[in-house]
């Protein structure tokens, strides 16, 4: 399809200016923009803000008029009566935000290696020519055909030209959706997962209020509801997860907690190992004691009391890769609390006392007693399945998901889990571990999958710690930024404060949707993670409408200014009245 650019009836006026930051024009005759504002089929809103091309002598540019104004001259002979008697001659200011083939306008150069020449004509852009270009951002020549495309809304100034982006150029470089409450992120989070149904692509939501949960599970969308439906199985948390909960001090209580999880781990080994099991009755109940090992286990409690040390360090030596492994805790839970009081007897030569050291128990008593109210806490143990749960394993339905393909959408609802000892925290940085290491295995190579954040500034760039213990970043929305794109795992955040999330992984969104900022930090934060995000685009940030927003991005030649449709399915949570 021929698209020609340049039309005369277009024609606005003539380069007078050229600089590396802006072009200025002239208009020969303000009765000529009168009849830019009257005619509604060719502008739409206003001439600031609209697109205009430059017709160069081998290339075309095309560019945003960001301002208009009178020559000092004839801006203090302005009055009511001469502006409909006399005629003005106003300049614009323009940037340029691509080049492009003078002979096939649809050939686009990224970036801007050269400049329009002073006497080039200026036209007003028309909607063909801006409509077809959008849906070629982010795609190869060869993969025009089959790329899927979402439309996500129509221009702000020119509401005739439809914006239809792929997902290539949305998600190929993680995306994040920024802005003020009532900016309408949710609503672009929405128009996305309709987009990742109509492509029939894969996605998880991480969705933190239970937002999302007005989609209807029979147009291809899994919900489950953490605590209530699921739980994350603790085996999957790290030591530092598992101290963060149980708050342990730091000089005494650690060694000890340290101790107790890695007897247990190693009484899991030794049990799922088929040694000889010996019974003991002794009188009062039947007590399932055996050695194995020549370590003596009780009811699952290794037994260090009056015990020699060397059995249990080789026993230790032998499942060392179990033991050390403090990204898996794979032993009963329930048990704790019992472990940490058989931890309490020192080691004299080469065996533990016969006795308890009084002393380390009483310093331990306070890690006990919270270990067990932890474990025995309803919620907390809906949430990590530590006795016995009845609800579904939230890595059996992940698992699940991923294979299955009449399912697009999975939503992980956090709405009922407890924001104490950072447990959203703790459950949200371990479940994008999971995927993770998942990506890291291919899984995620054929069939991309596009991790859904809401609320971002709620689970990144967050440290567990407490007044005795600080440990590493939950870092592994971090690390999903900056490693995983190769595996096929993208990320996608939706946050109200930009500044709250790690400017690392800022730096590592390719495309940010971004809608109304107001505050300096917010935009700085963008500006410094976003190349194409200029001065000259960010000073329109502040006056963006409810669902309008500004598309800037690796794979974007150039930021789109769009209006959001509206999400056949909203999100369920709008602002209470009043």
């Amino acid at each position: 399809m021929k698209i020609n650019p340049f039309q005369h009836s277009h024609f606005l006026g003539y380069v007078n200016h050229v600089s590396p930051s802006f072009i200025k024009i002239h208009f020969p005759s303000s009765i000529l923009m009168k009849s830019f504002y009257h005619n509604s089929e060719i502008l739409k809103g206003g001439l600031v803000g609209n697109y205009v091309v430059i017709e160069g002598e081998d290339k075309g540019f095309l560019c945003k008029l960001l301002e208009i104004s009178l020559p000092e001259k004839e801006r203090l002979e302005l009055s009511e009566k001469t502006f409909s008697t006399k005629e003005f001659h106003p300049t614009g200011r323009l940037e340029v935000l691509l080049s492009f083939d003078l002979f096939n306008p649809l050939d686009i150069e990224k970036g801007v290696n050269s400049l329009p020449l002073i006497g080039s004509k200026v036209f007003i852009c028309s909607s063909e020519f801006l409509a077809t270009h959008f849906k070629k951002f982010g795609v190869k020549t060869e993969d025009l055909e089959t790329a899927p495309t979402i439309k996500l809304g129509n221009l702000i100034y020119d509401k005739n030209v439809p914006v239809d982006l792929s997902l290539q150029s949305l998600f190929a470089r993680h995306c994040a959706v920024v802005g003020t409450t009532g900016g309408g992120k949710s609503f672009t989070i929405s128009k996305f997962i309709e987009g990742i149904i109509e492509t029939n692509s894969k996605a998880i939501i991480i969705d933190p209020t239970g937002e999302y949960g007005s989609f209807d599970p029979n147009i291809k969308v899994e919900s489950t509801k953490l605590i209530t439906d699921s739980f994350f199985p603790y085996q999957n948390l790290t030591i530092n997860d598992l101290f963060v909960l149980f708050r342990p001090s730091g000089q005494v209580q650690q060694p000890v907690l340290l101790d107790a999880i890695k007897s247990l781990k190693l009484s899991k080994c030794l049990m799922d190992n088929k040694a000889a099991h010996t019974h003991r009755n002794d009188g009062l109940n039947d007590i399932f004691t055996f050695r194995a090992q020549n370590v003596l286990i009780n009811n699952g409690l290794i037994i260090k009391q009056d015990q020699f040390t060397a059995p249990f360090n080789n026993a230790s030596y032998t499942y060392k890769t179990n033991i050390e492994n403090f990204n898996l805790n794979d032993f009963d839970i329930s048990l704790l609390h019992k472990q940490i009081v058989n931890e309490c007897f020192q080691v004299f030569n080469n065996r533990w006392s016969n006795s308890r050291d009084e002393r380390n128990f009483s310093n331990s008593t306070s890690l006990i007693i919270r270990v067990n109210n932890v474990i025995s806490n309803e919620k907390f143990s809906g949430m990590f399945g530590f006795n016995a749960p009845i609800t579904l394993n939230l890595i059996d339905i992940i698992d699940i998901f991923l294979t299955n393909s009449d399912q697009n959408v999975l939503r992980i609802s956090f709405e009922d889990v407890p924001y104490d000892f950072q447990a959203r925290e703790i459950l949200a940085n371990a479940l994008g571990r999971y995927l993770l290491n998942k990506s890291r295995t291919l899984a995620f190579r054929e069939k991309p999958l596009v991790l859904f954040v809401d609320e971002a500034h709620q689970f990144l760039n967050k440290k567990v710690k407490d007044e005795y213990f600080e440990s590493t970043e939950l870092s592994a929305f971090d690390s999903i930024a900056k490693e995983s794109r190769k595996y096929g795992l993208f990320l996608c955040l939706a946050t109200q404060m930009p500044r709250d999330i790690p400017i690392g992984t800022l730096s590592q969104m390719g495309t940010f949707v971004t809608h109304r900022l107001i505050n300096h930090y917010d935009k700085e934060a963008i500006s410094s993670a976003c190349s194409t995000a200029n001065k000259e685009t960010l000073s329109f940030l502040p006056s963006l409408g409810s669902g309008e927003a500004i598309i800037m991005g690796v794979d974007f030649p150039m930021p789109l200014s769009i209006q959001i449709d509206k999400p056949l399915i909203e999100p369920k949570f709008d602002t209470p009245k009043f």
